[in-house]
């Protein structure tokens, strides 16, 4: 393999050349002879921030401007595939660097499926992308056969980092429903809902790339994704159907962790409810007795009188005894 050091980072191409090496071209001039080459494959990484980093697709490869401001642009659209005739655009979301304390943010990358290249754009660093740059790098192997092989291989790169995300993501509802029988707090359900969002974020991503996959592996675009390839881009619908029902397993687990968690500080308010009220109960009834007592009677119309010696005992007796009666009945009906 021979090795062409490129200056620009933001613009790195792979070229396979027809006797079946491997190598950095670096230059407008190189890619152009590069892609005169019918038998090769090109292969293009974009690192697209402003719009003078998509010149490249306006003066080497003429795109549509409508496909090119959807690489410029920040937002992140979803998954799609157009047919110019002479190239595809495909746009595909991935994922990566699962932190359950915050959401997942979805990188857009744009591909250009053409008779001999492809070329990928993204405006953050994708692993996948990384990873499989190098085991092309390593493996000339990883280049063989047409373009549509390469845009396989990338795709697949991009979707297999879904897997241990959804993975991931299940464990973090596993271990948060265990916390929530043990310490629920305010915000523990904020990383529940974080997880629920998770899971939603996933399948919007994933859903309309299953689509895409399926027109793709059902041969509509022959010109360009030949027959033999089909069967690849089918393994990564299904891929992606699995995916989306993993998903809606981690919703419905989302759901039970809120719901139990919802339950659990439901049940604990009402214990405290009830100790507040069987303690107010309790209470009541001497309160109750000495606010009547301690009223402004004249000593004839007050039992016990104020001024005996043993009616402040009676009193105290009775509130005494009147509690214990009442604990006595909420023992028996199993109140407390």
């Amino acid at each position: 393999m021979r090795e062409m050091t490129s200056t620009d980072e933001a613009v790195r191409i792979l070229y396979r050349s027809n006797s079946g090496t491997v190598e950095r071209v670096d230059g407008a001039g190189a890619l152009t002879n590069a892609l005169a080459d019918r038998d090769g494959v090109v292969w293009v990484e974009l690192m697209v921030r402003t719009d003078g980093d998509a010149a490249i697709l306006r003066d080497v490869f003429n795109f549509h401007e409508l496909t090119i401001e959807d690489c410029v642009s920040p937002r992140v659209d979803p998954a799609r595939i157009d047919d110019y005739g002479d190239y595809l655009f495909l746009i595909i979301q991935a994922l990566s660097g699962y932190n359950p304390q915050v959401e997942l943010e979805p990188v857009e990358v744009d591909f250009y499926l053409g008779p001999n290249y492809v070329v990928s754009c993204h405006r953050e660093p994708i692993a996948a992308i990384e990873q499989f740059r190098e085991r092309c790098l390593r493996d000339e192997r990883n280049l063989r056969g047409t373009a549509d092989w390469v845009l396989h291989g990338l795709v697949d790169a991009i979707i297999d980092e879904y897997l241990p995300i959804v993975d991931a993501v299940d464990d973090t509802i596993d271990g948060l429903e265990e916390e929530v029988l043990h310490r629920p707090d305010t915000a523990l359900m904020r990383r529940i809902l974080i997880a629920k969002r998770n899971a939603l974020r996933i399948r919007r991503a994933a859903v309309p790339q299953r689509d895409v996959m399926n027109r793709v592996a059902r041969g509509e675009f022959p010109q360009l994704v030949h027959e033999g390839t089909n069967v690849y881009f089918r393994d990564i619908y299904d891929h992606l159907v699995r995916i989306d029902y993993l998903v809606d397993a981690l919703r419905d687990l989302a759901d039970s962790a809120l719901n139990m968690y919802l339950s659990v500080v439901s049940n604990r308010l009402n214990e405290i409810m009830k100790v507040l009220t069987a303690v107010g109960a309790v209470f009541l009834p001497g309160a109750l007795i000495a606010g009547i007592y301690g009223t402004n009677f004249p000593d004839k119309d007050v039992w016990p009188p104020y001024t005996s010696e043993w009616g402040f005992w009676v009193v105290v007796a009775a509130i005494i005894g009147v509690t214990l009666a009442v604990l006595a009945y909420m023992r028996y009906r199993r109140w407390i």
